[in-house]
């Protein structure tokens, strides 16, 4: 897309960050979109209290990139293998619009955003990856991973400018 520094690069990620699985793959996913779905109700029922106890705009706008993330991610695990032939290296990894390959609950998720910043091979002196070839920054990921990273490493950042309720304005003068 631009440059050699930034590609898109189809992958259906079968499990959570970095494609790490949980145990057997039909329990495993199960249990994972489950889990996704309590975390996005848990999310906005959180959400609605930071917007009822009047915290500050940041955290609002950091909650809201986490949960947004979050439930792109729980749609497409819950929907998109009901949805999508699946993809192989032979069709050119393009999934298609068909029968599907997962019942609900059990899709992938897609990831397609590829930044490999340099791409090089390490010196033959460096210990242990001598020779090796060396991609920095070789996640995939998409949109809404990305969201969730802004905002939680916001959060972590930023927390004692963000976390904060508005104190209520107090006009009465002291005596």
């Amino acid at each position: 897309m631009i440059g050699h520094w930034f590609r898109l690069h189809f992958i259906e990620n079968e499990g959570m960050a970095f494609g790490m699985k949980l145990g057997n793959a039909d329990v495993g996913k199960l249990i994972l979109t489950l889990f996704r779905l309590v975390a996005v109700v848990f999310g906005f029922f959180l959400l609605k209290t930071l917007v009822v106890k009047k915290y500050s705009k940041g955290v609002i706008i950091c909650g809201s990139l986490i949960l947004a993330g979050a439930l792109g991610n729980l749609i497409d695990s819950m929907f998109y293998g009901m949805i999508f032939t699946e993809s192989s290296y032979h069709m050119a990894n393009v999934a298609q619009v068909g029968q599907g390959y997962a019942k609900f609950l059990h899709g992938r998720v897609v990831d397609m955003l590829y930044f490999p910043i340099i791409d090089t091979r390490m010196p033959h002196w460096v210990p242990f990856v001598g020779g090796s070839d060396f991609v920095f920054f070789e996640p995939v990921f998409n949109i809404a991973d990305a969201a969730i990273s802004v905002g939680v490493l916001t959060l972590v950042l930023f927390q004692k400018r963000l976390i904060h309720k508005k104190e209520p304005v107090n006009n009465a003068v002291p005596q």
